[in-house]
């Protein structure tokens, strides 16, 4: 059997063996030196560090902005006065708050016969004295048909003339030691705090540094802490509790000089105060839970302190939604703290 035996054809050069390809570069297009290819990774990289460093600053910018905005409410300007509104005579005062370092302005208004007795209105956040929606001229008019003094007055975050930030009651409660100095000095010998929402808040912080409160009306109690914050920012906006919270927190410093830690509320949720206390919430508050009321007044031990939880009750709208029976149980309540001694002797 004839066999045949192949050979390889010599290639050019004299080469025996098929060179592999060389892969050549796409016409136009040359691989970029190590150099450059380092320059194109330290551009992405500061990129990526611009992008993260601005999404950073506006996270922080955001909640700057909000803290801002509780420091510095928008409050209407006073649209009357006692004398328009109710043919109330009054006369305007003046003072500084205790801490000395605001100055309050207010409307006192004398009872028709001379009166030992006053009662201070202490008006809620984004208000001013007026409050035109519990409306306080109504209640002013009340009181002072019950001869008391009424001494309506400003916090600083209110005032048009001596504007300063709010402080969650920090200040608020040495502007309100200071309105209820005024009332004794112009002859109290009965102080009554009727306060609202963020005022009736500061009340009882007030109520910590002081024993010339001789009762207290708190309708919508408002407490200034990490719990009430996140419940409103909740209102208005859907953030997450953290990091919102502690930022926000973190930056009320910038605009008040003072943050929610500095806020006596664990303190005050806890606390048997000496005076009687009647308390007045709604379940359908929304910008301070029901239950934070009920709490306080758990531990009250004066035996004239009540609380009055209202079904459905909106959040300082109470006196409006139930007119009658909220001047009967308040007028009721401050006939008993006029005879206090009687009626604690009475539970004894």
């Amino acid at each position: 059997m004839n066999s045949t035996i192949l050979t390889p054809v010599p290639l050019e050069g004299g080469l025996t063996t098929v060179p592999q390809p060389v892969l050549q570069p796409l016409p136009g297009i040359r691989p970029l030196p190590a150099a450059e290819r380092a320059r194109s990774r330290h551009i992405a990289i500061a990129a990526l560090s611009a992008f993260v460093a601005f999404v950073l600053f506006t996270l922080l910018a955001f909640h700057g902005y909000v803290a801002w905005m509780l420091a510095y409410p928008y409050v209407a300007p006073l649209t009357s006065n006692p004398m328009e509104a109710k043919s109330l005579p009054y006369h305007d005062v003046q003072f500084q708050s205790a801490s000395g370092k605001t100055t309050v302005d207010g409307w006192f208004i004398p009872a028709e016969k001379t009166s030992p007795k006053t009662v201070v209105f202490s008006h809620g956040y984004g208000a001013n004295r007026e409050e035109t929606w519990v409306p306080m001229y109504e209640l002013a008019e009340l009181v002072h048909r019950l001869n008391y003094n009424v001494l309506m007055f400003d916090y600083g975050y209110a005032s048009s003339v001596h504007k300063t930030p709010a402080t969650g009651g920090r200040e608020e409660s040495q502007q309100l030691l200071a309105a209820v100095d005024y009332a004794k000095s112009q002859g109290a010998g009965e102080v009554i705090v009727w306060g609202f929402s963020m005022g009736a808040g500061t009340a009882l912080q007030t109520a910590l540094l002081t024993d010339e409160i001789d009762a207290m009306i708190l309708d919508s109690t408002f407490l200034a802490d990490t719990d009430t914050l996140y419940y409103n920012v909740q209102q208005i906006i859907n953030l997450p509790r953290y990091p919102s919270v502690p930022l926000i927190n973190s930056m009320l410093p910038l605009w008040t000089g003072t943050s929610l830690d500095h806020i006596p509320a664990e303190q005050i949720k806890h606390e048997a105060f000496p005076m009687p206390i009647y308390m007045i919430h709604g379940t359908s508050d929304s910008k301070a839970p029901y239950r934070t009321a009920e709490q306080i007044s758990g531990f009250q031990q004066n035996p004239l302190s009540r609380v009055w939880i209202v079904e459905n009750g909106q959040h300082e709208m109470l006196f409006r939604e139930h007119p009658k029976e909220y001047i009967q149980r308040a007028a009721l309540f401050l006939s008993q703290v006029e005879s206090e001694p009687n009626q604690i002797n009475n539970h004894l």
